[in-house]
């Protein structure tokens, strides 16, 4: 698929000030309701990194997937150095570029893209869901394992689909959701062009046998799968 035109610094700014007033700006630009159109096709994201690597290599799969059935029709996988350490609250600038190269080996855009971060909940408005979401311009969900700001209101039961909201500054920010009877809950928000209510139905309907939903679940096992091929010298994708 093809790639809008983005500023030079919506992806690598010169300095975190930088970066800090591009996550205001693009947090601005979020469309909290939709999706305006059916959803066929979803994708879920994730990158994986060696341990300890000095030269900050992100390895990205995206998992196109058929909305009814889950079946994978596509996979798209790239490699980018990161262009900027890791600092939280800034995960986005290293590891949307991976993902944008990786977008570029499907055929087509998804309708639909789980993003195994943060969407809105986060101190800028600006997870990595959020960020990836409008550099797309496409409906974007943040599923994240752990709380980046914010503090649930109370404690979700523990059957599948419990929820309390997760609130910070005085408004809700995302839902606290169990996905799975009896496991950890997830942090499921607005990326881009969906509304919060709208993105807790979508993870539980690409969910159920795992915490995960599956679009997430099988990017993981993608992105993995390639960083060892990558590893062992047997991956093909993108490394410029």
């Amino acid at each position: 698929m093809d790639l809008p035109e983005i500023p030079a610094d919506w992806l690598t700014p010169p300095d975190l000030a930088t970066a800090a007033r591009v996550q205001r700006e693009l947090a601005g630009r979020v469309v909290p309701h939709g999706p305006d159109g059916p959803v066929r096709t979803v994708a879920g994201v994730d990158v994986s990194q060696f341990g300890r690597d000095p030269s900050g290599r992100v390895f990205a799969a995206v998992v196109l997937l058929d909305a009814a059935t889950r079946e994978t029709l596509e996979v798209g996988t790239a490699m980018r150095v990161a262009p900027i350490p890791y600092v939280p609250g800034f995960l986005g600038f290293r590891e949307v570029p991976a993902l944008l190269a990786a977008f570029q080996a499907l055929s087509r855009p998804p309708d639909l893209v789980l993003v195994d971060g943060h969407g809105i909940s986060h101190p800028r408005g600006l997870g990595i869901a959020a960020h990836l979401g409008v550099l797309l311009d496409l409906p974007a969900i943040g599923v994240a394992k752990s709380i980046l700001v914010g503090a649930p209101a109370g404690e979700p039961g523990p059957g599948r689909g419990s929820r309390v909201p997760l609130v910070w500054q005085g408004r809700t920010i995302a839902t606290v959701l169990r996905s799975k009877d009896r496991v950890a809950p997830l942090y499921v928000s607005t990326g881009h062009r969906i509304d919060g209510e709208t993105a807790v139905d979508w993870t539980l309907r690409l969910g159920g046998r795992y915490r995960l939903p599956e679009p997430t679940r099988r990017a993981h096992e993608a992105a993995n799968a390639f960083r060892r091929a990558w590893g062992s010298g047997a991956a093909e994708g993108s490394d410029d």
